[in-house]
């Protein structure tokens, strides 16, 4: 096996593990109600507080990867969050069981928080684009295996069997990638600590990185609640789905996979600031279209929305990065990626209180909410910036010239979205 394809191998089988380990609980969460007797909020916390310690984590853990090395974070990262994984159903009380998923959390992030830079470091400019294409395929995967197995296996396995056959699956993922992740081609300690919160001060400074930010703070928030909700809404009335059939909602992540790949040739056709737009009023849509008592619109909803909100974590994701000054790169990306997080962790648990307090009707309406406000932030921060990336005027084109930009715009990035 080239040492190419062993990377790529690892990352996909690290982005499996931690993906599937993640939100493996997302589909058991009515069962956690009823075992714990708990509203949907509170059941939603066993979401939220692993993703809430990942935003909270990630940047230490980045900063921590500078000195210690790329590699042995990554494996790390990947044991320990199956040995949680593995410990999580043993739990007797629901506190300590929240107590495992944030240690989980906090072991999960050193792999999006390190992985895009040992893959830069590990293959440089030349072979990135197509170890990130990997990376991406197994978070996505993960998030959507974790979720199927569980929510599939819940029923005749009951939600703590569920939760050791996802840790199984993790368990094979990590031991792949600790067999084939080669070294990192960095030496481990060669970056000052003046030199990172220098790099942290800059990737907080620039409004249109801040308008980033915000969309993945305020979309993922509004994602993670609707999908947190899903379960509730699916198995109880008037849709009375089983959690095995409900659980298939989430095949809609293969759908975010697709819009997510195509969205450089929509920024290359409009715009970012319009693609990014468009993304999320979509994302909207797609929630809005859930609201009658009709399981085809509430498919097609979910649908719809997925595939918008995948578009717009792409938009926003590759817009940071391109606009990350080289001295914080590092830095734009890890705090990209806590706002993502903590938009799970907060939204989620707050749309969840929201459905099990007030219903569907008023979580789609406070998701609405949200999701102005980000198109808000978009429009505010980026005012200024060039409406095509390469700062090129929005022009029609033909022939060469168009297929010149579409070429630049929509080569895949370093920091493609990573998280699912």
């Amino acid at each position: 096996m080239t040492s190419t394809r062993r990377v790529k191998t690892a990352v996909a089988a690290a982005g499996i593990s931690s993906f599937a380990l993640l939100y493996a609980p997302q589909p058991v969460l009515p069962q956690l109600a009823a075992q714990y007797h708990l509203d949907p909020g509170g059941a939603a916390l066993a979401v939220s507080v692993a993703t809430g310690a990942l935003a909270i984590a990630v940047l230490p853990i980045a900063a921590l990867s500078e000195v210690v090395g790329r590699r042995p974070v990554i494996l790390t990262s990947v044991v320990a969050s199956v040995v949680f994984g593995l410990l999580l159903p043993l739990m007797p009380t629901y506190p300590a069981l929240l107590v495992v998923r944030a240690l989980q959390g906090v072991a999960i992030a050193g792999f999006p928080g390190v992985a895009a830079a040992y893959l830069a470091e590990r293959l440089g400019r030349a072979g990135v684009a197509a170890a990130v294409g990997a990376m991406i395929a197994g978070n996505t995967i993960g998030g959507m295996l974790g979720r199927l197995a569980s929510g599939f296996t819940a029923g005749p396995l009951g939600w703590r069997g569920a939760l050791f056959v996802v840790a199984g699956i993790g368990a094979v993922c990590s031991a792949v990638t600790v067999v084939t992740l080669p070294p990192g081609a960095r030496a481990a300690g060669t970056v000052r600590v003046r030199d990172v919160t220098r790099g942290l001060v800059t990737a907080l400074s620039k409004p249109v990185l801040l308008a980033q930010y915000a969309v993945a703070l305020l979309a993922m928030g509004s994602f993670v609640a609707l999908y947190n909700a899903a379960g509730f809404r699916l198995t109880g009335a008037p849709l009375h789905l089983s959690p095995a059939i409900a659980s298939l909602v989430f095949l809609a992540y293969a759908s975010g996979s697709v819009s997510s790949a195509a969205a450089g040739r929509l920024v290359a056709r409009v715009g970012r600031r319009r693609a990014l737009v468009g993304a999320l009023l979509l994302t909207a849509a797609g929630a809005a279209l859930t609201l009658p008592d009709s399981l085809p619109l509430v498919i097609a909803g979910f649908l719809v929305l997925t595939c918008a909100f995948f578009a717009a974590h792409a938009v926003a994701n590759g817009w940071a990065a391109a606009d990350a000054p080289e001295g914080a790169r590092g830095q734009v990306g890890g705090t990209y990626t806590a706002t993502y997080y903590l938009g799970s962790s907060v939204g989620g648990a707050a749309g969840a209180w929201v459905y099990g307090h007030a219903g569907w009707s008023w979580l789609i309406a406070v998701v609405a909410a949200w999701l102005l406000l980000a198109v808000a932030a978009v429009g505010a921060g980026t005012g200024n910036t060039p409406a095509l990336p390469g700062g090129r005027p929005h022009v029609q084109s033909t022939g060469a010239h168009r297929r010149n930009r579409l070429r630049t715009a929509s080569c895949p990035q370093l920091d493609e979205p990573v998280g699912r």
